[in-house]
């Protein structure tokens, strides 16, 4: 047939020659840990993103490899990225919120050849590097003088023309703990990175063009820090990075800034209420708040748009890029009453193009959409995983679904709400415990005999860990020994917030746990923010 359109492969480089060469004065702030700040703009980030692909290549690292980051978000980070895709590697952002455990499973599953990483992590290097078997070179991101960041890319000149290759070829690794076991690698495509990246600055989820200016609190380790890093490549809009979440910096940053965007968990938009409440001091130019990882309190919602603050809830998951749903006002918005909205708001959001949702029985039975039938929520789409890194085989059935694990409800609208969660696993702040995980630690405590750990409510951080303990007989273990031996066994941040002792715990017809008895028996209590 004659006529035909252009053809050329979707791959992440030609992001960042766009916003070079069309936005590339537009500025990126980064706040760093020591309270420093550095500027730089899009078309910097290209140049030194050249040079770390240069740098990479003369330490042998070949298309396909892994690099991997130990950072917080800063532009050094974003050129981390840039740099390592651009030359045909992998960019593989490890969370250090992770335990050690997970920390040294997670870089050599990965086989990452490269760790660079910010000062403050240095005590996790140093403990781990004995462990870590397949990265030849450490590289200190914000360090100076030999071996750090900066004389690795200074020693390069920026003359490098980008690895070609197939848009289906990976480009990104996050991992994900959010199941029992180990976690498990999702592997990120060219294609799908830009696809995703193409729907976030969409009207309907972020509306990003080139006057916004973007915070994104949300960490680059965390799900690819929502693909904002890429969406904003796209729309040509302003980075405002923090190496660190303390409201304080984060207000200031946002007013002198004129941040115009931010996306968080819910306990950043819950620490900024409590810094204006001592201080006064608001944001003054957000225009959008974008939130993500668990719900938001409808009473959050409710202040945000009282500072005149849209809002937007955003679901998804590192299985799907991560958004998968955004909140957006439908065409009656204007008629609605404030109460109308703020039900609306607390939903988890519609579905864009591009993405597939169903709920489904425990039969594998397609329910019907009509905000009532609860059922096990599915998506497919070009941008959700497909095979875990590594694994033999497919994460998803014969027909393309993947399980998220979530109960959730679509409402005739087509809106999307979770309901309840079909794992074991407690979201505390945005982040995934493992309660089996914390479970097994606590037994092996002397005087344990059983325990269980369950997700109860806590006005900060959502929920947080409480632990259930049935003592051995003749035992008088206390919780602040539960507590000591568990610090040597998981993250702080994983330890629970309290222990009660129960004489005994109740059972499937299998042996295991009856969690929803549990939850249901502590489904009224309270722990105090701390």
């Amino acid at each position: 047939m004659l006529g035909g359109m252009q053809d050329f492969e979707l791959r992440v480089p030609r992001l960042i020659d766009h916003v070079a060469r069309e936005a590339g004065t537009r500025e990126i702030v980064s706040h760093w840990a020591d309270g420093s700040e550095t500027r730089t703009d899009w078309a910097g980030i290209a140049r030194d993103a050249r040079k770390l692909s240069q740098a990479l290549e003369r330490l042998g690292v070949k298309p396909g490899e892994r690099v991997a980051t130990l950072a917080m978000n800063h532009s050094h980070h974003l050129v981390a990225w840039y740099g390592t895709i651009g030359m045909g590697g992998v960019i593989h952002t490890i969370n250090p919120r992770l335990f050690e455990d997970q920390l040294a499973y997670i870089a050599n599953h990965a086989e990452d050849r490269v760790l660079l990483y910010d000062a403050a992590f240095q005590p996790i290097v140093d403990k781990l590097k004995s462990q870590w078997t397949s990265i030849d070179h450490y590289v200190v991101i914000d360090g100076t003088g030999e071996g750090s960041f900066a004389a690795l890319i200074d020693a390069e000149d920026g003359d490098y023309a980008w690895v070609e290759g197939d848009e289906r070829a990976p480009c990104m690794l996050c991992y994900t703990s959010g199941t029992t076991g180990n976690p498990k690698g999702v592997l990120y495509t060219h294609r799908s990175t830009i696809l995703h990246a193409m729907m976030v600055v969409a009207p309907s989820v972020l509306a990003m063009s080139s006057r916004s200016v973007l915070l994104p609190v949300v960490p680059m380790f965390h799900a690819a820090a929502w693909g904002t890093p890429f969406a904003a490549a796209i729309a040509g809009a302003k980075l405002v990075f923090s190496a660190v979440n303390d409201p304080a910096v984060l207000c200031d940053l946002m007013n002198r800034e004129r941040v115009t965007i931010s996306s968080g968990v819910p306990t950043v938009w819950l620490a900024l209420f409590a810094h204006i409440d001592a201080t006064g001091d608001a944001p003054r130019f957000l225009e959008l708040a974008t939130v993500g990882g668990s719900a938001a309190p409808r009473a959050m919602i409710d202040r945000l748009m009282a500072m005149g603050v849209e809002v937007k809830h955003l679901w998804g998951m590192t299985e799907t890029s991560p958004v998968a749903t955004a909140g957006s006002p439908p065409e009656e918005w204007a008629d609605w009453s404030h109460e109308r909205r703020l039900d609306f708001l607390t939903k988890q959001g519609q579905i864009p193009f591009g993405v597939e949702l169903r709920v489904t029985d425990d039969a594998g039975a397609e329910l019907p959409r009509d905000g009532e039938s609860s059922g096990r929520l599915h998506v497919r789409g070009p941008w959700v995983v497909k095979r875990y890194f590594g694994a033999d085989a497919d994460a998803i059935d014969a027909d393309g679904w993947f399980d998220t694990g979530d109960v959730a409800v679509i409402h005739p609208d087509g809106t999307m709400q979770i309901t309840d969660r079909s794992k074991d696993v407690i979201k505390s702040g945005g982040e995934w415990i493992s309660s089996v995980e914390l479970e097994n630690a606590a037994v092996g405590c002397p005087g344990v005999a059983e325990a269980a750990a369950i997700g109860v409510y806590h006005p900060r951080w959502d929920e947080r860990p409480l632990l259930l303990v049935v003592r051995k007989v003749g035992s008088t273990v206390t919780p602040a020994e539960i507590v000591a031996h568990l610090t040597d066994h998981v993250a702080k941040w994983w330890l629970p917030d309290a222990i009660e002792f129960v004489e005994e715990l109740p059972h499937t017809a299998t042996g295991k746990l009856l969690k929803t008895a549990l939850r249901e028996r502590f489904k009224d209590y309270r722990l105090v923010a701390a």
